[in-house]
């Protein structure tokens, strides 16, 4: 299945904090979860952790979570708008050197929102969860108009 992800991070190519996975299906739930940071940019806590909307949890606990989660469809696709979502996905994967959780297949969409726009806008700007229902919206209209 497809899954729409969103993530926020700390500044530029920086921690994570948040990340989100909304599921194409809308009979499945979707995942959420937030982590603990130390010293958040300016630009984050103004803008980022006022509407996270959840008590951000430790990392290592994140990172099982969304393994789990995982497990629970053998051949998942996240697909995102932006590079470092990837990156970050894929890195909260780890758990040491040579070391991941596991997962059965795991793949990954880019997808350009200039070129498949009009965006649709998030409900709650730079909450990954929202953001990434806004991404699901976004992509799903797009098909829709191209199999016109």
């Amino acid at each position: 299945m497809r899954y729409f992800l969103d993530t926020e991070f700390n500044g530029f190519c920086g921690e994570l904090i948040s990340i989100a996975l909304v599921p194409e299906d809308d009979a499945f739930a979707p995942f959420y979860a937030a982590i603990a940071i130390d010293q958040p940019t300016d630009w984050v806590r103004v803008h980022a952790l006022p509407v996270l909307g959840i008590e951000p949890r430790p990392r290592d606990a994140v990172r099982d979570l969304f393994a789990a989660y995982l497990m629970n469809d053998p051949a998942p696709l996240l697909v995102a708008d932006w590079p470092e979502d990837i990156a970050l996905a894929a890195r909260l994967l780890i758990t040491g050197p040579g070391y991941m959780k596991p997962v059965r297949s795991l793949r990954f969409e880019l997808v350009d929102p200039d070129i498949i726009g009009p965006g649709v806008p998030s409900a709650v700007p730079h909450n990954a969860l929202h953001d990434a229902v806004a991404l699901r919206a976004t992509v799903l209209a797009w098909e829709a108009r191209m199999a016109r």
